[in-house]
């Protein structure tokens, strides 16, 4: 392919919108192009490396046993209110109706779709187990897309689905995906962990979430170096030591004008935030509790969804604060709770610590929780930091920022419960199918490479997923003797099943190099009449320094740039 006959239009300067490096790579390489806000077009280059992904995925579902469908985009609403996320999805979801007025939604995901599927298809054991993928277009209502196809409202996903006889042998299903997701990334050139994470929307017992490590990645990890041990914030869990607090005296009511937050009443009255009990007010599907954590942890709403196991967990507005409490936001404690308390498990046994007092510019010292309040469970209900001890092994953790890039789901019977998909067992009795969901972001995999694999020139990408694995720069191309051997090499290159762009511009020597430094191509091979006359052509592989080029002789160059690729 020649360049002058494809459709690119690199760029010098970063899109004004774009916060992370991917996101300024991909649009000035000319691999996407913005339409609107989470919207992006995929150009030629962009293309190709899309298509790339998407068969090495598909190399590997097909080597896992899995079949590829393909679903409707357009889903009917009586699927979602069977399974009760039409509700629970809330505006995220792309919802529309047609000119009978019925409604539908643009499919985010498609567990519904599937099930309904596979029950008007298996009807006994001996057609199963099944696993059954697509890769398709989904949509999500982003409230804010960012970061290019990090988050975007139509995006390319692989999703998969598992449908076995037991929990038993859906395991086996569960570790053949997990194993493919591996192969899947190593092959892609990318770095991905899989760490626990918790199941949100899709449901499920249990998951696992594939990241790859960026300090622009927008999800939280707490990593243990030791063991290996990794989850998502969502998810992740630390080991507490008991308290050996000392007992305190009676309770003391201090005036702290104005000072709601632990911050601010850390300052004020000279006591670390540890000192501090955070108490927050929440309303769980429409009942206000109240959640108590240590003052220098945040609250996580997962942990404490899951623990009152339900539907709905939303922040109290003000008026149910002071309907509960007596007091303006910032005030809330414990003590003569009206409403059920739950907390952290590091405030079992705690002793003299400082609450708010339920009453405006008001907090409580000397509080012994056994004592002088009544918790309804202690749990673990806290977001970990930096340094907390690994549940595992107890060393420390670290917090590390990860882009997901796959997704793995035991679902269990949850779905095939609600679609009634059941098969007949040898002896003709009927059992719920159990299943499994897995997905992949296929469009947000090529960013993640980019994210993972640039430097300050441009993306470095691997062989396996670039648009071009090599490119040929003619610096002369009016020269006839320059062309015939770029020719030749192209040939011989695209004969050895190697994709090969052919830089044919009539442009200074500078201008090609810097766009094939910003596009990426694995490996450059320079050609021009100079470098002929000297005896070879330059050969130099995108991801070595400057002074690797290595001068062979043009017969000699095919094998060169075949080792370079390995």
């Amino acid at each position: 392919m020649k360049w002058t006959k494809l459709m690119i239009q690199t760029l010098r300067d970063n899109p004004g919108d774009a916060e992370i490096d991917s996101h300024k790579l991909l649009v000035r390489a000319s691999l996407v192009k913005k339409l609107a806000g989470g919207l992006y077009s995929f150009m030629p280059l962009g293309m190709r490396s899309l298509r790339k992904v998407e068969q090495i995925i598909r190399e590997e579902m097909d080597r896992a046993g899995a079949q590829e469908i393909q679903l409707p985009l357009l889903q009917q609403a009586e699927l979602w209110k069977t399974s009760g996320r039409w509700e629970s999805m809330g505006p995220g979801m792309f919802r529309l109706k047609d000119r009978a007025q019925r409604d539908y939604a643009l499919t985010p995901t498609a567990e519904e779709e599937v099930t309904e599927l596979i029950k008007s298809v298996v009807s006994s054991y001996r057609q199963l187990p099944v696993t059954v993928y697509q890769i398709h277009t989904k949509f999500r209502d982003e409230i804010r897309p960012r970061f290019g196809l990090m988050r975007s409202k139509e995006f390319l996903m692989k999703d998969a689905y598992s449908f076995d006889v037991s929990m038993e042998e859906a395991d086996k299903s569960y570790m053949a995906m997990f194993n493919a997701y591996k192969r899947v990334f190593e092959r892609c050139g990318l770095k991905a962990y899989p760490v626990e994470a918790d199941t949100g929307d899709i449901g499920g017992k249990f998951s696992h979430e594939f990241h790859v490590l960026a300090d622009a990645g927008e999800d939280g990890i707490g990593v243990c170096e030791t063991c290996k041990y990794a989850a998502n914030l969502e998810k992740a869990e630390r080991k507490v030591l008991p308290r050996n607090d000392e007992s305190c005296g009676a309770i003391e009511e201090v005036a702290t004008p104005n000072a709601k937050t632990i911050e601010e009443i850390s300052a004020f009255l000279g006591e670390k935030p540890s000192k501090f009990v955070k108490t927050l007010v929440y309303v769980a599907d429409g009942k206000p509790v109240m959640c108590c954590v240590p003052g220098d942890y945040e609250v996580n709403e997962i942990k404490l969804k899951h623990l009152l196991d339900a539907k709905t967990l939303e922040m109290a507005p003000q008026s149910i604060v002071e309907d509960v409490t007596g007091a303006v936001v910032g005030f809330a404690g414990p003590v003569g709770a009206k409403v059920p308390v739950y907390a952290d498990q590091a405030l079992e046994g705690a002793k003299g610590v400082i609450v708010g007092g339920n009453k405006t510019d008001t907090h409580l010292k000397n509080v012994d929780l056994a004592r002088d309040t009544k918790i309804e469970k202690f749990a673990d209900l806290v977001i970990v930091k930096d340094g907390d001890i690994c549940p595992k092994c107890g060393k420390p953790m670290t917090i590390k920022r990860g882009i997901e890039v796959g997704h793995v789901f035991k679902l269990g019977t949850k779905y095939s419960n609600a679609f009634n998909a059941v098969y007949k067992t040898d002896d003709l009795k009927e059992q719920v199918m159990v299943m499994g969901c897995y997905g992949i972001g296929v469009s947000r995999t090529v960013q993640a490479v980019i994210e993972q694999s640039h430097d300050k020139d441009g993306i470095i990408w691997p062989a396996s997923v670039a648009p071009y694995q090599v490119i040929i720069e003619n610096l002369d191309p009016k020269v006839p003797e320059v062309t015939k051997i770029v020719d030749e090499l192209e040939q011989q290159l695209e004969s050895s099943q190697i994709d090969t762009l052919v830089d044919d511009r009539e442009e200074r020597p500078g201008v090609k190099f810097k766009d094939a430094d910003l596009i990426g191509f694995p490996v450059r091979v320079v050609v021009g009449a100079k470098g002929l006359a000297n005896g070879g052509v330059e050969v130099k592989r995108r991801a070595d320094t400057k002074d690797k080029m290595v001068i062979v002789a043009p017969e000699k160059a095919i094998d060169t740039i075949k080792e370079l690729l390995k």
